[in-house]
């Protein structure tokens, strides 16, 4: 490569490099705005001007989100729904990618079809089916209320289904002649080796269900059964809206998946990576 070229890509890479750190500003300010609005006082936050940093720092709506409302019960609700659905959805999605992967059975493959339908359905689309069943089954303000329409992710399926395929036979036939049970080969073969995709796929489905908004707020009417995403809402005050407390409380309820994010980020890029994958 000649200087001239050289100085090209470097033109390039310097553009793509502002442009990549620009995007990054565009993004991350919201943020930014959120965090240090909740840490001003009322009558700065409401100001017809912007001020990127507090004149009077407070925590006063931090103290009033944990000491004034009911936020320790809406973390114990999204802490119990998350870890369910994230416990139940993962575990029968290994073992629905498995069956599927593994054993030859009748409508095996209508089986696999419908998953791959189901998974180009939203699911605002199912919400009134959801929120009729439920109530039908008298579970509305219930913790199983909340966690039974969303224990399904078909892309949790296709993934396990896709790793299982990748598995040579041959660790399946000596498994077999040993005369190991399909749980045993699951459970003391294949998922020895796919540790990594079931950490990846746990850590996703968990963010997902903590950032869940629209179910949980259909499914509970009792504030003390609301979960963290839903709760913030109700952080107001009898003479209206108070923007910063709003903003406190809506910190503390992203502050779990940002932490969990932060600490098992590879693990997160890799799971979002096999989505992509499949969607693509």
């Amino acid at each position: 490569m000649n200087a001239t070229a050289a100085r090209t890509w470097n033109v390039w890479g310097g553009l793509i490099t502002l442009a990549t750190i620009a995007c990054a500003v565009v993004w991350a300010f919201p943020l930014y705005w959120g965090v240090v609005s909740s840490l001003k006082p009322e009558d700065e936050v409401v100001r017809p001007y912007i001020e990127l940093w507090p004149e009077t720092l407070t925590f006063q709506h931090y103290v009033h989100a944990i000491f004034a409302t009911q936020i320790g019960a809406w973390y114990l609700n999204s802490v119990v729904v998350a870890l369910g659905v994230t416990v139940i959805c993962v575990f029968t999605s290994m073992l629905c990618g498995y069956a599927i992967s593994q054993l030859r059975f009748p409508g095996r493959t209508a089986l696999w079809w419908l998953i791959l339908a189901s998974f180009m359905v939203p699911t605002q689309a199912l919400i009134i089916n959801h929120f009729v069943l439920v109530a039908q089954l008298g579970l509305l303000n219930t913790w199983a209320g909340i966690m039974l329409p969303q224990l399904i992710h078909p892309v949790i399926i296709i993934v396990y289904k896709q790793f299982f395929d990748q598995v040579p036979r041959d660790f399946r036939e000596a498994a077999v002649m040993d005369n190991a049970s399909e749980f045993a080969i699951l459970f003391k073969v294949y998922l020895p080796m796919n540790w990594g995709v079931t950490t990846a796929l746990s850590i996703v489905c968990f963010i997902w269900t903590w950032n869940a908004f629209l179910w949980p707020f259909l499914a509970v009417t009792k504030t003390e059964m609301m979960t963290v995403t839903v709760g913030i809402t109700q952080v107001n005050d009898a003479f209206g809206i108070y923007y910063a407390r709003e903003l406190a409380a809506a910190v503390l309820a992203g502050l779990p998946v940002a932490l969990a994010y932060l600490f098992f980020q590879r693990r997160v890029t890799e799971a979002i990576t096999l989505s992509a994958g499949i969607k693509g």
